[in-house]
């Protein structure tokens, strides 16, 4: 089970002394903290718990900071304490609701009896007839037997409300042959104290482990030289404190769990919830403080993977990663120095430099700030891949520059001077860059502490398609090597240097020195030769990490060819294994050229 974040309440060791007159000639204690930072910037009253309610309220809990003091301040109760003591009041209670939901079910099956009896002799015959052909059919004879509708009890007027549909077509979908959510009929509850224990023993701890798993798939527990994956990790720790988010999880994580289980049931429950997570996301991006909480970003990423999952629309996942950005920015770079808003930018930086290069517009991510300060308080720290993206964020500039250049040349009057201007800043823009991108190589990969890539011999397998390619001397079709490395961080840096490359050199139009059709080709197998190492090695779902370099890959290969044949073998296998809708689809909508791939 995932283990939530628990509100440890501040307490002093020691009992607190009685105040005295102020003596003027008296040094006041330093370091007195009364009220976390945030509260004392804000200048409200703080319930010194931590976090505290203002900070869960406006949707900061990981902001909610007591900053040190004396030795006799109140300190934090140690986390895991407050965790075994809560699980043990959990257990307690638990007990005690099912000895009292046992007393009560006894009782109310003896009151059900009772007007069962009274009806029967009370009733018109044909009624009488009715009740008796139910007992015969229900299940179990009479001690399975539940009052009908209209006799013994009347359902409560809020059953046909669009929550307590919603429910009910969740219950509904979990009762299936894998999970045993169903219960006797003798069961059943019309109080709450009922429902309660039903809903604590079944539907909730279920739920969990949905969550559980879907966290496990897109935010594995990996070592540092694996990469970051613990952003939302990090956001299903804190999803009870914002209600939105807790939604958000509930949908995603079903729908993905019903996929990957293939029960219809159960992934339409997420979908029948996706919707109200929509309305709830659009609320909170229209209110200016909503919108900077970090629960509002940690819910538009979960809709991305929920996209990723099943794409429900060609543009959709799209429309998710550009609101992502677009908030990203409306936040600024101050609100992404700790925290989860931290690792959702940073983790995850390398979709967000890919959308803008999708957009093929100037982005705010190569701005000095956005560089720098999410990364100014040592929260973490820059890593080979991130010393990668400082230089990618400057290409969609230049991949806009190349397409003005191009609208020039197609309205029919550019000036010659005009067009001179224009090529001559792309060219040098585009050249300043490969070289940079070639001394980066150098620097990092070159003298990777733990060594460069590995060329190993590839032999045919059942877990992974043989990538072919040709001998561009011969045209002959050949079996290339395959590259192996020493972790998977190298691994996805590898493939956005070589998906930087490609994307710059699409814009290349240098008359001398310029990446030719030879060296794209080169660039784009050696994406294709490390997925077999990187796909076969990354846990859970951070192959979705090469989403983007794949379909960058296919666009430099020739339609027809043995390179597109085992891209298509790839995507196929990844959907397949990984249950990932977007990767059967194509993924044209990742495409920084128009178009979506043709069918092999």
């Amino acid at each position: 089970m995932i283990a939530h974040n628990s509100r440890a309440l501040l307490v002093s060791e020691h009992p607190r002394e009685k105040k005295t007159a102020a003596i003027p000639s008296q040094t006041p204690r330093q370091g007195q903290v009364r009220s976390c930072r945030v509260c004392r910037l804000r200048k409200v009253k703080c319930d010194r718990v931590k976090p505290c309610h203002a900070c869960c309220a406006h949707g900061y809990p990981s902001k909610c900071v007591y900053e040190p003091g004396t030795d006799e301040e109140p300190q934090p109760i140690s986390q895991a304490d407050e965790i075994q003591n809560l699980r043990v009041d959990i257990r307690d209670l638990t007990i005690r609701l099912n000895h009292s939901e046992h007393r009560h079910r006894s009782e109310r099956r003896l009151a059900q009896l009772q007007k069962l009896f009274a009806t029967i002799r009370s009733a018109p015959l044909e009624v009488v007839d009715r009740l008796v052909t139910q007992l015969r059919a229900a299940p179990g004879g009479s001690n399975e037997w539940e009052a009908p509708e209209g006799f013994l009890r009347q359902r409560s007027s809020d059953e046909g409300s669009e929550d307590s549909s919603r429910d009910s077509d969740y219950y509904a979908s979990h009762g299936s042959d894998i999970f045993d959510f169903s219960r006797s009929p003798s069961e059943s509850s019309e109080g709450s104290s009922g429902s309660s224990v039903i809903s604590l023993n079944t539907s909730r701890p279920m739920l969990d482990v949905f969550i559980e798993r879907f966290v496990d798939a897109f935010s594995p527990e990996v070592d540092v030289k694996s990469g970051q994956a613990g952003a939302l990790r990090r956001a299903a720790e804190i999803r009870m404190f914002s209600p939105i988010l807790m939604d958000a999880f509930e949908a995603v994580s079903v729908a993905f769990f019903g996929r990957a289980v293939q029960d219809p049931r159960i992934e339409s429950s997420g979908f029948h919830l996706y919707p109200r997570v929509l309305r709830s996301l659009q609320h909170a991006l229209q209110d200016p403080e909503r919108s900077k909480a970090e629960s509002t970003l940690a819910t538009v990423i979960l809709l991305m993977a929920f996209e990723s999952v099943e794409r429900t629309t060609q543009g959709s996942l799209t429309a998710h990663v550009n609101g992502a950005l677009r908030l990203i920015e409306h936040r600024g770079p101050d609100n992404h120095i700790f925290g989860v808003e931290h690792l959702l930018f940073t983790e995850l930086r390398p979709y967000w430099v890919g959308a803008a290069l999708v957009t093929r517009q100037p982005s705010f991510l190569a701005r000095e700030d956005w560089i720098n300060v999410p990364w100014s308080a040592g929260t973490t720290k820059k890593d080979i891949l991130h010393y990668l993206l400082d230089l990618t964020v400057e290409v969609p500039a230049l991949l806009a520059e190349y397409d003005a250049l191009e609208a020039t040349l197609r309205s029919g009057v550019p000036t010659a001077h005009e067009i001179a201007v224009k090529q001559t800043s792309l060219w040098n823009g585009v050249s300043d860059l490969t070289c940079r991108f070639i001394q980066w190589k150098v620097d990092w990969v070159d003298a990777y502490p733990d060594g460069p890539p590995r060329e190993v011999a590839a032999e045919p397998n059942d877990l992974f398609p043989i990538f072919r390619c040709r001998d561009l001397r011969t045209g002959a079709v050949i079996t290339p090597t395959k590259f192996e490395y020493p972790n998977l961080r190298l691994a996805q840096t590898m493939c956005l240097y070589y998906t930087s490359r490609l994307v710059l050199s699409s814009v290349d139009t240098r008359p001398d020195d310029r990446v030719g059709p030879m060296q794209q080709y080169a660039l784009g197998c050696g994406i294709c030769r490390t997925l077999e190492w990187y796909i076969l090695t990354a846990p859970g779902n951070m192959i979705n990490r090469l989403a983007f370099p794949v379909r960058v890959a296919w666009e430099v290969f020739p339609d027809g060819g043995p390179e597109r044949q085992f891209i298509y073998d790839v995507l196929k296998l990844v959907e397949k294994r990984h249950s990932l809708g977007l990767w059967g689809s194509g993924m044209s909508e990742l495409s920084p050229r128009a178009g979506p791939p043709p069918k092999v």
